[in-house]
């Protein structure tokens, strides 16, 4: 294995410090909330928590060992100050003190794994045609995860980061939801695994468990988080959000649509990215074009083609009653369209899909503008040739879903659109493949991390969430600047870190995965020198009642070894 250096070498962010010195937590939480020295310290799993003995070697005493379990990384410092969500945290919401504002994104932690293996190469492997996964789905590498993290691993490390970088004590998060697909326990959350990250602060007072609908689960998770801070029950507290999924597919055909990440999102009042009120629309329906019914395997039953026409269904959908709320609740303002909105967020399992929902966006405007004068439509969308107007005079929106020559028409008439303000929320996809509940986060931080903080400032974000089966919702987050979350400043870099593998590495991590799921008594085969980055848990060992124990690579390289299964 080899470190890429490939020509498309992303634009590099700034890397955070690791050197830099240790930082008091923030003077905006009251002294209820701060840490002690013997208390409240980074993630342990602890002796206690599992139930058993713990080997002394190397380790002398683990539990002191695991006091400081990641403390080599807690220089991490957050590039600006997080605001308070109340003086009295940890106390019940007072109301006569206001309803909390502007809830949204204060700081954001984006985990992929180490190796990944480029799409071009893969064209090769498979022997197909040059071009059909790099121009065919828009994909340039992909995320491989070999059978030494799961689900649970990947989540630990994105809280565990997210708790470093933000200088957070534990005992400020009130809420902790997460929105995944990959089941590896048809009972146990891994909302609850998380919970060993908590042990040392002594805060077991944490509402939210696993929200599951394929793809759409983070964005229920965002919900639910957001409405728990806006009602009665909120007692002042921080929410954690996390999108996590490892996407693998059993199809040679299908196979270079996966990927996989884990987004944690610390939500509060009074932050950089929030969501607007009000404007928000959904479709749910009932329908087979993705689902995981056989429990003995990871891989998903798929139908592509009715896939790819629900999604632009729920996207139809989803945009006419976003604008409808938007008339109905600013009846004097621009409306809501691609014209008046700064940027298009997209859940995005492959870039082609997001390219295609780009032109019907671009056609339904075109077929709203017609509606109201062939003057505006012309005034709007000169590039609108007379044969592409046949084409939209002799269908409908219900019929043409499926019409290739109108989506290759609009495609060109949305070119601008394109570049502008949906090729910035590109840059994880592109790389990283695609990540089911993370998709759409990972495109929001794809363009808050890419654009300058002078054009974010006041920017309007349109998010578009599927998850099949199905789920959809669109909504608005406003961003006020000049701000972004916490946590993006090394994105571009980190991805630039990471090690290529070849294609035939990618397929044996897969058969590996393959023996590794459901099963007892097991160890992983992949070693944790070569597939984990630092700062990272990873699968150490299942035991026989299936129990799974995680290790942790600190920011040295070392390893704190696992705590052996009960």
């Amino acid at each position: 294995m080899s470190t890429s250096a490939s020509s498309d070498t992303l634009q590099q962010g700034q890397p955070i410090d690791q050197n830099a010195a240790t930082a008091p937590v923030s003077p905006s939480f009251s002294a209820d909330v701060s840490p002690s020295p013997s208390a409240d310290v980074s993630p342990s799993l602890t002796p206690e928590m599992c139930g058993s003995s713990v080997s002394t070697s190397p380790v002398t005493s683990f539990a002191s060992e695991a006091m400081v379990f990641v403390n080599p990384d807690t220089s991490r410092e957050p590039a600006v100050p997080l605001p308070p969500a109340l003086s009295n945290i940890g106390t019940p919401f007072d109301a006569s003190a206001g309803r909390p504002k502007d809830i949204g994104i204060l700081a954001m932690e984006v985990y992929f794994p180490q190796s990944f293996v480029e799409q071009s190469d893969l064209e090769e492997f498979d022997n197909v045609s040059s071009g059909k996964y790099t121009i065919g789905l828009g994909q340039s590498r992909m995320a491989v995860v070999d059978d030494n993290e799961d689900i649970n691993s990947i989540c630990l490390t994105a809280v565990s980061r997210l708790m470093m970088r933000t200088r957070l004590p534990y005992s400020a998060i009130g809420r902790l939801e997460v929105g995944t697909e990959t089941i590896i326990d048809k009972s146990k959350a891994t909302k609850t695994v998380l919970m060993q990250l908590f042990a040392n602060s002594g805060n077991t007072d944490v509402e939210g468990i696993d929200t599951t609908n394929a793809c759409y689960g983070g964005t229920a998770a965002l919900f639910n988080t957001v409405a728990w801070m806006e009602g009665s029950s909120w007692c002042g507290r921080y929410g954690i959000v996390v999108a996590a999924d490892i996407a693998v597919y059993g199809t040679k055909a299908a196979r270079p649509t996966g990927g996989c990440a884990a987004i944690a999102m610390l939500v509060g009042p009074n932050a950089p990215v929030y969501l607007e009120p009000g404007l928000r629309s959904s479709h749910f329906e009932h329908v087979y074009d993705f689902y995981k019914p056989d429990f003995s395997s990871e891989y998903p039953a798929v139908d592509g083609r009715l896939s790819a026409t629900c999604f632009t269904r729920a996207l139809d959908t989803c945009y006419r009653r976003l604008q409808e709320r938007g008339a109905a609740l600013r009846p004097n303002e621009t409306p809501v369209d691609t014209g008046s909105l700064d940027y298009l967020v997209f859940h995005s399992p492959y870039l082609k899909l997001v390219r295609k929902s780009v032109s019907r966006l671009a056609y339904l405007d075109y077929v709203a503008a017609a509606a109201k004068s062939p003057e505006l439509a012309a005034t709007r969308f000169p590039q609108v040739s007379a044969e592409l107007q046949q084409l939209v005079a002799e269908s409908t929106p219900e019929t043409n879903r499926d019409c290739a020559a109108l989506e290759a028409g609009f495609r060109k008439v949305s070119s601008g659109l394109w570049s502008d303000k949906v090729s910035p929320a590109t840059l994880i996809a592109k790389n990283v493949g695609n990540s089911y509940t993370a998709s759409a986060y990972a495109s929001l931080a794809s363009v808050l991390a890419s654009e300058p903080l002078d054009k974010l400032a006041g920017a309007r974000l349109m998010v578009f969430s599927y998850g099949s089966g199905l789920a959809s919702s669109m909504f608005c987050l406003r961003v006020r600047g000049p701000a972004i979350p916490v946590g993006l400043e090394d994105l571009a870099a980190r991805l630039n870190a990471r090690t290529a593998v070849s294609p035939q590495h990618f397929t044996d991590a897969l058969s590996r995965r393959e023996a590794a799921h459901g099963a007892a008594s097991f160890s992983p085969v992949a070693s944790h020198q070569d597939t984990i980055a630092p700062s990272t848990f990873f699968l150490s060992h299942i035991n026989d009642r299936h129990h799974r124990a995680y290790a942790y690579k600190r920011a040295d390289g070392t390893v704190v070894p696992s705590v052996a299964s009960s």
